[in-house]
């Protein structure tokens, strides 16, 4: 049987209203990826796998709440649909509009977003504002002018969203019929770590899956749930995450307290530094805030905080390196020019 997308294949677990009218490109079934190479590279002796969200359709895993939010707002017969975004929920907001006959705004922070991201954006026809101003102050915006106008939000304090992102624990549990030992995730606006924790205990409730505890990893330059207060300037190369003022913050920070685990912060050195090593030892490309989770494991371990001999562990990566390739081309080395003939290849290649 032909896979057919997250509301066909979970929507009977999900809190969806009736009049949602599925409107889908195929999301979700994304790959959990052995990485060998990678755990004995951290001491060896447990099992790491890779849950690759950027092989969803637009790039990343907010598709799996966007098909959800947009189902939604199309069964109710909204016309619009706007967010605040960083770059990864504009190009998804923006795709699923589309996908639906619905127009899209997308509220960016200047000169803060992505250029992979802004690309898809445009591609899928948002239209797209930039404020002078950080993500938080475009939420405040969305929130406020969706409150006046009959414009659907669809930023992660819409519930439908959770709903949907909720469907990675799913899929991770029925892939290897239980729930990880730990799970190691970025933090930006928190939606993602809180809907992982709450599909895991949905799915350990029908299926004694068992529960993970939860590693969430913030970039230093913008942890407030770290250090305890918002950030007015967040500032990190991890832009999917440069998040001062998380609106889920308080339950990401109770998924972790539930689970026994704990939300802790990187640097930017030591995130990309991970982005490098997972796509050299791995074959996994993934933008800089996706590498945030396996840098904070790496973090623990080297620390004596976090012993995962014997354990399984299933570090999400949020999006593709493709989003936000600035960093790679940055430090690239100038490709060699040799001549077009063997001897000129010969000696390049072989000295």
């Amino acid at each position: 049987m032909a896979y057919s997308g997250l509301l066909s294949r979970y929507g009977h677990l999900l809190n969806l209203p009736p009049h949602t009218r599925t409107i889908s490109l195929l999301e979700g079934d994304t790959p959990l990826i052995p990485a060998d190479y990678l755990s004995r590279q951290l001491g060896g002796g447990f099992e790491l796998f890779i849950k690759f969200e950027g092989l969803n359709p637009t790039g990343s895993f907010k598709d799996r709440g966007m098909t959800a939010a947009v189902s939604e707002a199309f069964g109710r017969n909204a016309t619009t649909v706007i967010c605040a975004s960083t770059g990864n929920t504009a190009a998804s907001a923006a795709a699923y509009a589309a996908r639906a006959g619905m127009k899209s705004i997308v509220l960016i922070p200047q000169g803060k977003v992505a250029a992979g991201k802004l690309a898809g954006a445009a591609a899928y026809g948002a239209r797209v504002i930039q404020i002078e101003g950080s993500f938080d102050d475009a939420l405040t915006m969305v929130i406020e002018i969706t409150n006046k106008h009959p414009i659907c939000l669809v930023n992660s304090i819409n519930p439908y969203r959770i709903e949907g992102q909720k469907t990675g624990a799913f899929e991770i549990c029925d892939a290897i019929e239980s729930a990880p030992d730990w799970l190691c995730l970025p933090v930006g606006n928190a939606g993602n770590i809180s809907a992982y924790w709450a599909g895991f205990k949905q799915y350990n409730e029908i299926k004694s899956t068992g529960l993970p505890q939860v590693l969430g990893v913030q970039a230093a330059g913008a942890a407030p749930l770290v250090i305890g207060h918002a950030v007015e300037n967040p500032e990190t190369v991890a832009t999917a995450i440069r998040i001062g003022k998380p609106a889920r913050g308080e339950q990401a920070l109770q998924a972790a307290e539930e689970s026994n685990g704990k939300i802790i912060a990187a640097t930017d050195t030591q995130i990309v530094d991970m982005q490098k090593l997972l796509a050299r030892l791995e074959g996994i490309w993934v933008e800089p805030a996706s590498a945030a989770g396996l840098a904070g494991l790496a973090i623990e371990i080297e620390n004596g905080n976090l012993n995962p001999k014997g354990k399984r562990v299933v570090a999400i990566c949020t999006g593709h390196g493709l989003k936000d390739p600035d960093i790679v081309i940055k430090d690239m080395v100038k490709p060699q020019v040799v001549m077009p003939n063997l001897s000129a290849l010969e000696e390049v290649i072989l000295g």
